[in-house]
């Protein structure tokens, strides 16, 4: 009965989930909100599509950059402070994306996001592990996590219906007025956490360099930067796939965006108490098997109907929930709690560099001739994909054998 009473969440740590999740919610909706305005952004800045490009990537180069940076300094401080102090910055980011007049001022705007914004997962990832027992966390990520899905489902229509309403400013300033009512929250309902305090000493520069040179943490790094680029080959490509390729209407986009957020919100929870009763990294496994049949049915699809595309894309938001929440939960119960904050800064920095450098390398293969043509060399990206799920079993197998060989 006592092993039971541990696993249950007290009111505090609840509101706590809650608090996170929120947070996630808003950073993760200023990303997404990006691919439904990335029209409207390009005909009322004059942007080519080159330089909306750029945009897009900005943001994630200045969340690696700042996450490397932040890795210096990230178990030196109270969480609760160092989380406010960067949304903040996400906020003021946020609110300056929406009065950008051109398109050197988007640039501008989004990296200076990207550095604040960048770094909020990593220090949320670090509050879940010092203030949750290991048999929580998977419950835990599965709800925060919840965002990911929430963000889908009212980041493309409700962003496009705002944008389409009251101009294209104003999603950035909904943003942003949410976030500040969050951090308030924050501010009035989070407790210092700073146990891992009593755990540092040194200088915090050898203290980041000592982390990323520790051998076990490097597989934990590895098995991140795969994770993202199986992920990041295939993602930005997703709206023209579909309609150039799948014969799915642009009006319809919103709709398949939708059903697919609701089947994520709906699986996230369920997958994160599956993580927390059987053994993580099988069921990492079988959902990465699972990814990569889906991932080379849906890259070498044709002109389908929409029901179809429904379906295989639910099949992917399956893989990809089943995937996320037992390796963040193994990931997160690697480093050892005075190497925390560091390391969970460092990971996030090396998960939007790879998943750039993925979105990058998929560009490159990917060709279409106008417009309106079909993508080719899809189906490469498929076998890309593949080789980059087989090789991220391969280093979560690694990882979970070092966390069992210190119980």
């Amino acid at each position: 009965m006592n092993s039971i009473q541990k696993t249950k969440f007290t009111s505090y740590q609840w509101m706590v989930i809650l608090l996170l999740a929120l947070t996630q919610f808003t950073v993760i909706l200023d990303f997404m909100v990006m691919n439904p305005l990335g029209d409207i952004l390009m005909k009322q800045l004059s942007m080519t599509t080159t330089q909306f490009g750029i945009v897009f990537s900005s943001y994630a180069i200045a969340a690696g950059i700042s996450g490397f940076i932040s890795a210096s300094f990230a178990d030196k401080f109270d969480r609760k402070k160092l989380l406010i102090f960067f949304y903040v910055g996400f906020i003021i980011g946020t609110i300056l994306c929406g009065l950008a007049p051109n398109y050197w001022m988007m640039v501008s705007a989004r990296i200076f996001t990207g550095i604040f914004g960048g770094v909020i997962g990593s220090i949320s990832m670090a509050i879940i592990a010092d203030l949750f027992e290991s048999n929580q966390r998977g419950r835990v990520m599965g709800f925060v996590q919840m965002a990911f899905g929430i963000s889908q489902v009212l980041g493309i229509p409700i962003g496009l219906y705002i944008a389409s309403s009251y101009g294209w400013h104003m999603p950035f300033f909904a943003i942003a007025g949410l976030a500040l009512l969050i951090a308030l929250g924050l501010l009035l309902a989070l407790k210092p956490v700073s146990a891992h305090l009593k755990l540092q000493q040194g200088n915090p520069i050898k203290h980041m360099l000592a982390t990323i040179v520790n051998k076990e943490y490097r597989v934990g790094f590895l098995a991140t930067a795969f994770l993202s680029i199986g992920g990041y080959l295939i993602m930005p490509w997703g709206s023209a796939y579909a309609v150039n390729n799948l014969g799915i209407a642009e009006l319809d986009l919103p709709l398949l965006f939708f059903i697919s957020g609701i089947a994520t919100l709906l699986l996230m929870p369920i997958v994160g108490i599956l993580s927390d009763r059987i053994n993580k990294f099988y069921l990492f496994t079988a959902a990465s098997i699972w990814m990569c049949i889906v991932a080379m049915v849906y890259t070498h699809m044709s002109m389908v109907s929409f029901t179809i595309v429904v379906a295989v894309n639910i099949a992917m938001m399956i893989g990809i929930t089943s995937r996320m929440v037992p390796s963040s939960a193994l990931t997160s119960s690697l480093p050892m709690p005075k190497d925390r904050g560091a390391f969970m800064s460092i990971n996030a920095s090396l998960q939007q560099i790879s998943g750039g450098i993925a979105a990058a390398v998929g560009g490159l293969v990917v060709v279409q001739d106008t417009k309106t043509s079909p993508l080719e060399n899809f189906g490469t990206l498929g076998y890309m994909v593949t080789i980059a799920i087989v090789l991220s079993i391969i280093l979560m197998s690694r990882v979970s054998k070092i966390i069992q060989k210190r119980r």
